[in-house]
């Protein structure tokens, strides 16, 4: 049974802090520069899941018992998303990228916060149905090590499946999502084919740095969840890993318009959040 979330009081916001202090002092992970209001309801969540009166008892037991740590890594990441979430930005990478791509004689695609693996998934089957799947080597990055995990597993509930195969078909699905995976007892097992050219890897976009030489990066409705300080950072290691006239993908609420590195990238399809390096590797990247 959860606790009543408390209201808010005057010493809230340092507990905050501290929390976060030793979440990255202990353990080592950075949430110190996300959207303050997305932290204190993250923060709310691992506190209530774990039965904590306040922050200051969830700061203890997280100093004291690595045990909890797991769980408060999920309640403090967002693993939500689909296969081919918004297809109209699958259909454009389909149409309009993966074209170009195509002269390339090998390729990189880095998924940055890739959660439970959907997007990964997603991109993987794109890249199979174009043609481009045996020569590209996929990253899948992601700060939360179980959702990695499951990421990998590529096993998802079988009442998910149904929306799953829809957006697969509004974003120009060549067959059908059934060809992909195997169902049985109200699971859904993706082929293990569709990882066999991905390399899975904990990665923090607050604090590591990048894969050299990418031609794709797919980083959707992760930069909603950043300030604006970790929000240029994370463009500016976009920036410095895309090869000359790579390309950017982000979610649908998000922009690298009022970005410091806004001059690295142009406009290709903007509507469905799309840019494309320019020429120039020079970027003002914030260490």
């Amino acid at each position: 049974m959860s606790l009543e979330p408390v209201p808010a009081r005057p010493g809230d916001a340092i507990e905050l802090d501290l929390f976060l202090e030793a979440l990255h002092r202990r353990y080592h992970y950075d949430f110190r520069s996300y959207s303050r209001a997305s932290l204190a309801r993250r923060a709310e969540l691992a506190r209530e899941r774990l039965g904590c009166a306040t922050l200051s008892e969830l700061q203890g037991r997280l100093l004291h018992d690595p045990a909890v740590l797991p769980q408060i890594i999920d309640a403090m990441t967002v693993q939500v998303s689909e296969m081919f979430r918004d297809p109209d930005y699958y259909l454009a990478l389909r149409r309009e990228v993966l074209p170009h791509l195509h002269t390339f004689p090998s390729l990189k695609v880095w998924v940055a916060g890739c959660a439970d693996g959907e997007e990964l998934y997603s991109l993987a089957i794109l890249f199979r149905e174009e043609g481009l799947f045996d020569r590209t080597l996929f990253y899948a990055t992601e700060i939360n090590r179980r959702a990695l995990a499951r990421a990998e597993a590529g096993v998802y509930d079988i009442d998910r499946l149904p929306v799953f195969s829809q957006n697969y078909q509004r974003s120009g699905g060549r067959g059908s999502l059934s060809d992909y995976y195997t169902a049985a007892y109200g699971r859904a097992a993706f082929d293990r084919s569709l990882r066999s050219r991905t390399v899975f890897t904990e990665h923090n976009l607050a604090s590591d740095q990048v894969f050299s030489e990418v031609h794709l990066i797919s980083c959707r409705n992760v930069l909603i969840y950043f300030d604006a300080e970790l929000q240029d950072r994370t463009l500016g290691l976009f920036a410095e890993a895309l090869a000359r006239g790579g390309f950017l993908g982000l979610g649908s609420h998000e922009t690298l318009r009022f970005s410091a590195h806004a001059s690295a990238f142009v406009p290709f399809e903007e509507p469905d959040r799309i840019w494309r390096r320019t020429a120039s590797q020079e970027t003002a990247h914030a260490r």
